[in-house]
């Protein structure tokens, strides 16, 4: 009997209202979980410049990419994609963790600084491409591409985690924004016929959107704890669970039991 008690007490108990736990309703697919961690850029200037970004691999609001040009004079590129909607879970990244960057570019025109006065960028005002993360205020990560060539280029690069590095994101204080920023030049003159003939090269830079351009962020598989969700530590132990303490106290109730039982047949079988 005692045994059989001690099992009971052990067996998992499902609280709650089966059938309310099955209606709830499903994830959404732009926040990250456990099979979803890959951050995707998108662009639309049907009602001004806006940029955003997700977790999911489609969005019909985007444009198939970024695009903006200058034949004569500086082309500023400034884009931040900031994580929309806000990021509504508590992620934390691998502290020892990379995170790997894919972005698909297209560029035109000058962007080296050469101090040659006859060239676009002569003048030491161009900037070369760099890409920053942020998770809210904090800068996560930074790449200065050196390599661009004109026309088409896959720009891929890593944030290696650093002992400093913020790794614990808790929601949208620390909502992550992508910022993409170049300055290049154009130089392009259509002359005058028949005196002159063109010179020079305009300036354009095209980013495409979508899959073409992500980051994926290497979470710890911890971070969908409930216990972690809701402000506990990483990784918590069993003792951490809701409910752990009242079931180790059950069991040792049960075995005193059984240990007063042996004593008392014991106790019978001397007299």
């Amino acid at each position: 009997m005692a045994l059989l008690v001690t099992a009971l007490m052990l067996t998992p108990v499902q609280a709650g209202d089966v059938t309310a736990s099955q209606a709830e309703p499903e994830e959404d697919p732009k926040q990250p979980d456990l099979n979803n961690q890959t951050m995707y850029m998108y662009f639309n200037d049907s009602n001004g410049d806006v940029a955003w970004t997700h977790f999911q691999s489609m969005d019909n609001d985007s444009a198939e990419e970024y695009m903006d040009e200058n034949e004569n004079g500086e082309l500023n590129v400034d884009i931040s994609f900031r994580m929309t909607p806000e990021l509504s879970k508590r992620i934390y990244i691998e502290a020892d963790g990379l995170i790997r960057g894919s972005f698909k570019i297209n560029v035109q025109g000058d962007w080296t600084n050469d101090n040659d006065g006859n060239t676009a960028c002569g003048q030491n005002d161009c900037d070369e491409l760099n890409i920053t993360l942020m998770a809210g205020p904090n800068i996560i990560g930074q790449h200065h591409e050196t390599g661009l060539n004109e026309g088409d280029n896959t720009v891929v690069f890593n944030f290696q985690m650093e002992e400093d590095t913020i790794v614990d994101w808790n929601k949208k204080d620390f909502n992550p924004v992508v910022k993409v920023e170049m300055k290049l030049r154009g130089d392009y003159n259509q002359g005058s016929f028949p005196f002159t003939g063109e010179s020079g090269k305009a300036a354009s830079f095209s980013m495409k959107m979508g899959m073409d351009s992500f980051l994926e962020l290497p979470i710890d598989a911890a971070s969908w704890d409930e216990s972690f969700q809701e402000g506990g530590e990483l990784g918590g132990d069993m003792e951490d669970t809701p409910g752990f303490t009242l079931v180790v106290a059950s069991a040792a109730i049960a075995m005193a039991v059984f240990v007063n039982i042996g004593k008392e047949e014991e106790e019978e079988l001397e007299a």
